[in-house]
């Protein structure tokens, strides 16, 4: 339990604000022992059942606390915080983010290339079939990008044994049951070096519904492989489940560089590269596409997108599936409709109805809005709603939709260069905010105001992001 000091600590204004009514001692007590239980498991906690003390510097919980939002890149404060607990309540890998297998040197990893498995249970979330090829192409992740090759035995001794157990399970290192550690694994060596486990409490699937059992076998090969959790976000081998599109995966640019450090670079003769995660103060950024919602903005970068929350002054990056699940990566326009409430994403020749956080309608042909055969991808949108238009923009040109006839203009497209006098092809994103148009191109923005058709200001792309 935690200590009468401890728990005074927690309290405050910053943990009144994450909470909200219901009972308010119940919740603090309740977060108090998450937060402890997380740290013992995942930071090396040591409690010993004494008071760890009123000063700050002398607490152990909170050095710890700091350790974990510092890996997790929050704000390092020490307290429980709304966004330390919600990262805390996560899915995520039984590895500890610290300690032994936080640096596994090069002399820890397989001392040859050709590794066995063996599947010794399967799960009956699924039929053996998927579990196989999920499995199979879970090593073929590692195996892209190294000289290592895997390959299945169905007796005997192997390498890497694969086995989907619950509770505990005689590993010293007991599941937990639904929706909390979804598996683990071993570093590599003798005996139970390299072995992986799946808690069959989780519900494994083969598409995007929680758990991907693909997604969940990559990441747990990556530890049977030597590999420590990443502090990169995008990264496959951060502790806490993707929300990702696993039918799409590529291995980030982050895996690669790991694993390679261990087994290095592929056979093949073209390197394979991945990608990257955006880091919001980047002067290189370049978005895909930008919108508003409900006040908030949004800045879409791949399969990511920066939500920007003006009023406190905070920009958080989610994948995109986190938001809006059934939703593409790499989307190439998207805006919000002032007259219906709605925003409307695309992607090729495809466009999807938002409302809110929802996805509403879609996939429907962009056709539907008067689009030409000859039109295959919108660059970026955006309405100007004291004009009552929405303005698409495509190469060096644009067309204008009236949203009172819910029809296109006639006479479009026309030229941006014309209408827009200093704006060059191609716009990459475009947003509408407190009067003025915001159009972004490479790493630059144009404030671009409508009435005197003048670019007012140019400004570095992620100046909305607190950078």
């Amino acid at each position: 339990m935690l200590c009468l000091p401890l728990l005074l600590l927690l309290s405050g204004a910053a943990l009144a604000a994450a909470f909200p009514a219901a009972s308010q001692e119940d919740l603090e007590v309740k977060y108090a022992k998450l937060a402890e239980k997380y740290l013992e498991r995942f930071y090396d906690l040591k409690t010993t059942g004494k008071p760890m003390g009123r000063n700050k510097k002398n607490n152990p919980f909170v050095k710890k606390l700091q350790e974990m939002q510092q890996f997790f890149g929050l704000n390092v404060t020490g307290k429980l915080d709304h966004k330390t607990i919600r990262m805390m309540e996560k899915p995520r890998c039984g590895v500890h983010d610290i300690g032994l297998y936080s640096a596994v040197p090069k002399s820890v990893a397989w001392q040859k290339n050709d590794i066995t498995y063996k599947i010794e249970n399967f799960t009956p979330d699924m039929s053996a079939a998927d579990v196989e090829s999920s499995i199979k192409r879970a090593f073929k992740v590692w195996s892209d990008v190294t000289p290592l090759t895997f390959r299945r035995v169905y007796e005997g001794d192997c390498d890497i044994e694969i086995k989907f157990v619950t509770g505990d399970h005689k590993d010293n290192s007991p599941f937990d049951g639904p929706h909390g550690v979804l598996a683990h694994a071993f570093q590599p060596g003798p005996a139970i070096g390299g072995d992986t486990h799946f808690d069959d409490d989780e519900t494994f699937t083969t598409n995007s519904q929680l758990y991907n059992l693909f997604l969940v076998a990559a990441h747990e090969f990556g530890h049977a492989l030597g590999l420590p959790h990443s502090t990169d976000q995008g990264a496959l081998m951060y502790p806490t489940y993707p929300t990702t599109d696993p039918h799409n995966f590529q291995l980030p640019q982050d895996d690669i560089n790991a694993i390679q450090s261990l087994y290095g670079k592929s056979t093949n003769p073209v390197q394979p590269t991945g990608p990257t995660t955006p880091s919001k103060c980047d002067p290189n950024i370049v978005f895909d596409a930008a919108m508003t919602l409900r006040g908030e903005l949004f800045f879409f970068v791949n399969r990511f997108v920066l939500r920007v929350h003006p009023r406190v002054g905070e920009t958080d990056l989610l994948f995109i599936q986190e938001l809006w699940p059934s939703l593409p990566n790499d989307i190439d326009a998207v805006y919000e409709n002032p007259f219906t409430g709605e925003n409307i994403v695309f992607k090729g020749n495809k466009y999807w109805t938002l409302s809110g956080f929802d996805v509403s309608q879609g996939p429907r042909s962009i056709m539907k809005l008067g689009f030409p055969k000859n039109v295959k991808k919108i660059d970026a949108a955006v309405t100007v709603e004291h004009l009552s238009k929405t303005y698409f923009f495509v190469n060096n040109k644009y067309y204008s939709y009236d949203e009172e006839k819910q029809a296109m203009d006639k006479g479009f497209p026309r030229f941006i260069a014309k209408d827009f006098p200093g704006m060059r092809p191609k716009i990459d994103a475009a947003f509408y905010y407190q009067g003025l148009l915001y159009f972004f191109q490479g790493e630059a923005q144009y404030e671009f105001n409508t009435g005197t058709k003048r670019i007012q200001q140019v400004l570095k792309s992620n100046s909305w992001l607190g950078c």
